[in-house]
């Protein structure tokens, strides 16, 4: 009788019950090849950081912040140290966003957000109305897509976000903005922790003002901007913003709300700006919504 015992089998299966033992309880294998669909990838071309080797692994180094919704974690993506030789892409620092189960969260902004967004099913528009298990899994799954859709979009307009490098599920995996020397890795501050002098702040200003109206002009509204929803890149010797948390952008035609989410985002951040020393002249929201329908309309 023939045996059926496959040994190329059983030394496949071997090796590889090995090299996940081999991992320790903060580590898995880079989750980059579960993303072979361009739609789950950033923009091309990749930047040379991005590391794109099979063979790496994610090790997770700690909770950068929690949320209503999602928490976000430091991941380091690197090949094993014996493969790395200090070329671009072996290695690189990333921010794991993972929105939460939906039993653990409402996901009650969605609602107002989402109004006016195209493509949306019936049948999971109204299971998100009512609050449903199944709703609240469409909620989750729509705002990760959501915000890596928009963070790609918004890279490629060049507006200053984080490179969105991949996206598995409700996991969104994107650029860590940071330093990360002899002293370890450490994230940017948002603007809120920060104590800029007037010039900062006005510089910020004008930067802020760029980007807000780049982004009415491709139809947007961020929804929910706010120096605790922008970065000051630590990286840079003049920091510059960097507008991060995106899931909830408006539409800024479609949905009836638009103009009132843009009002709102202009006013909190001119006060803000205006509190560290800009210019009146700088940040005046009024003037921000005007410039924002001019170039809307000019586009």
């Amino acid at each position: 009788m023939t045996s059926s015992f496959d040994a190329d089998d059983f030394f496949a299966r071997s090796m590889f019950s090995l090299s996940l033992a081999e991992l320790d309880e903060d580590q898995r294998w880079s989750t980059w090849p579960e993303t072979a669909h361009t739609l789950d990838r950033g923009p091309q071309p990749f930047p040379d950081w991005v590391v794109q080797h099979d063979g790496a692994i994610d090790t997770e180094l700690g909770i950068l912040k929690t949320g209503k919704e999602a928490d976000a974690f430091l991941i380091d993506r690197a090949l094993p140290a014996e493969q790395l030789t200090g070329a671009p892409g072996e290695a690189s620092l990333l921010v794991a966003k993972r929105y939460r189960d939906p039993d653990q969260v409402t996901f009650h902004r969605s609602s107002a957000y989402a109004e006016g967004r195209r493509g949306a099913d019936s049948r999971e528009a109204r299971a998100m109305k009512k609050g449903t298990a199944f709703g609240k899994q469409v909620a989750a799954g729509q705002w990760a897509r959501t915000e890596f859709e928009v963070l790609g979009r918004l890279w490629e307009a060049g507006l200053p976000v984080p490179y969105p490098v991949q996206i598995v599920g409700t996991e969104l995996l994107m650029e860590f903005i940071g330093t990360d020397d002899e002293h370890g890795a450490v994230a940017a501050p948002r603007l809120q922790e920060t104590s800029p002098d007037p010039a900062t702040a006005e510089r910020w200003a004008r930067l802020m003002r760029e980007a807000v109206l780049d982004l009415a002009r491709l139809g947007l509204v961020h929804g929910d901007l706010s120096p605790y929803n922008v970065l000051a890149d630590s990286r840079l010797a003049e920091p510059d913003p960097v507008i991060i948390d995106v899931p909830q952008v408006v539409d800024l035609i479609a949905n009836p709300h638009g103009t009132e989410f843009l009002r709102r985002d202009f006013r909190t951040m001119c006060t803000w700006l205006r509190s560290q020393g800009a210019s009146p002249a700088a940040v005046d929201p009024e003037e921000w919504v005007a410039a924002a329908w001019r170039g809307w309309e000019t586009r």
